[in-house]
C-alpha cells in the first residue's frame, strides 16, 4: 500500500493524486453572464448535488495556477445565477474546449460551437445540445484557502429543470438514454454508455 502525507506534497501533485482515485466525476458545465451580458461557458467536474429542501447544487472551481479567482466564480457572484448543463458524449470534444482559458471578453458559446437557447427563470442562456439544463440562484460562495488551486464552492438552488424529452422514459429520465460522461484523472473520462450500466436493488430491510 503507497502512502501520500498530502501536507508534505506539492499542490499541484495534490490534484494529481486526488483526481485519479476520485471519480468519475460528474461534470457541471456551467453558463453565465458578466456584467457586460457577455456569455461564458465553463465544466466543472468538482460537482454534486446538494440537498432537496430546496433542492441544491453545489460546484467547486479551484482558483488558477496563479491564484486568479475563474471568470465563472466572477460572473455568479455579481449576476447572482447560473445554469447547470450535463454533457454528453456527442459534446464532450467541444466541452473540453470550452475549458480553455479565454480572455474574459471570449465567449465559450461561439469558441466552442455551442447553441445559445433561452433559460425560463434566469438570464444566462442553456446549451441547446445538452440534454438536461438546470437553472440556479446563487445561495452561497464558501471560500477554502487562499492562492492557487483554493477552493470557491458555489452553492446553487436550483428553480427550473429542463429535460429533453428524448432522454425520457414513463419514469423520468432515463440513464441509459441520457449518454453522460464524467471526468476521471489526467486525459481520462468515463462513458455511462448503456451496456456500462447495471442496476442493484437497495437491501431489504426486512
Amino acid at each position: 500500500m503507497a502512502d501520500f502525507d498530502l501536507a508534505a506534497m506539492e499542490r499541484r501533485d495534490v490534484y494529481q493524486l486526488l483526481t485519479r482515485v476520485v471519480g468519475p466525476r460528474p461534470i457541471a458545465f456551467v453558463s453565465s453572464l458578466d456584467p457586460a451580458g457577455r456569455g461564458n461557458l465553463a465544466p466543472f467536474s468538482f460537482f454534486a448535488m446538494g440537498g432537496l429542501n430546496p433542492p441544491s447544487l453545489v460546484f467547486c472551481p479551484v482558483n488558477t495556477r496563479d491564484g486568479a479567482v475563474k471568470d465563472t466564480v466572477r460572473n455568479v457572484e455579481t449576476a447572482g445565477e447560473f445554469v447547470v448543463n450535463v454533457v454528453t458524449r456527442a459534446m464532450a470534444e467541444r466541452m473540453s474546449q470550452a475549458s480553455w482559458s479565454y480572455p474574459p471578453e471570449v465567449d465559450e458559446f461561439d469558441a466552442a460551437g455551442f447553441t445559445r437557447a433561452p433559460a425560463v427563470r434566469v438570464k444566462p442562456p442553456r446549451v441547446a445540445e445538452s440534454p438536461v439544463a438546470i437553472e440556479c440562484r446563487l445561495h452561497r460562495i464558501v471560500r477554502h484557502g487562499e492562492g492557487p488551486l483554493a477552493s470557491n464552492y458555489v452553492i446553487g438552488e436550483a428553480v427550473f429543470v429542463h429535460v429533453d424529452e428524448s432522454v425520457l422514459s414513463p419514469d423520468g429520465p432515463d440513464a441509459r438514454k441520457l449518454d453522460l460522461i464524467g471526468r476521471l484523472g489526467g486525459d481520462w473520462y468515463a462513458h455511462a454508455a448503456p451496456e456500462a450500466l447495471f442496476t442493484l436493488p437497495r437491501p431489504d430491510k426486512g
